[in-house]
């Protein structure tokens, strides 16, 4: 029998891509400076990278549950439980029964997490449009789409 299929092609060596071609590397460094900036800032403000990043999605997301937020704020729902009793130990976050469901929490920002949010927004947009400089609105536009194009990918939820 006269096999016509192909040879299987051996998948290159991290060596032969090279840290520098290799995306999830440059994905993880890049952020992983961005947040470390970033962290410095928020620090002498009492706030963690974490905090930041559940408010951010608060202002913009209101009523989510721990498990949603935990989606979104890429994290383990136990950081996510630690960080919701820190900022509402602070009075930045309140718990809510939904309507149609009292065993389920949604999460809010209180006024004082609003304006906490709008304090540090500045320094987080900053931050986000140092990492463009030099770069097209074009090639911002392509680099957006390709991101969510690879989200949609390796996405396991809906949002």
């Amino acid at each position: 029998m006269d096999d016509q299929t192909p040879p299987a092609r051996a998948i290159p060596t991290l060596g032969e891509i090279g840290l520098n071609r290799f995306v999830p590397y440059l994905m993880n460094r890049t952020m992983g400076r961005y947040n470390a900036d970033l962290q410095r800032a928020l620090k002498k403000r009492g706030l963690t990278t974490m905090k930041m990043r559940t408010l951010a999605i608060l202002a913009v997301v209101p009523g989510l549950t721990i498990n949603e937020l935990s989606v979104y704020a890429i994290s383990e729902q136990s950081t996510m439980s630690r960080t919701l009793e820190s900022l509402e130990a602070a009075g930045l976050v309140r718990r809510e029964e939904r309507e149609s469901d009292g065993r389920v929490r949604e999460i809010y920002l209180t006024a004082e997490g609003r304006a906490c949010f709008g304090d540090i927004w500045p320094l987080v947009h900053q931050g986000c449009e140092r990492m463009f400089d030099g770069i097209t609105e074009a090639e911002r536009e392509a680099f957006v789409q390709t991101l969510q194009k690879m989200l949609h990918n390796v996405r396991r939820n809906e949002f």
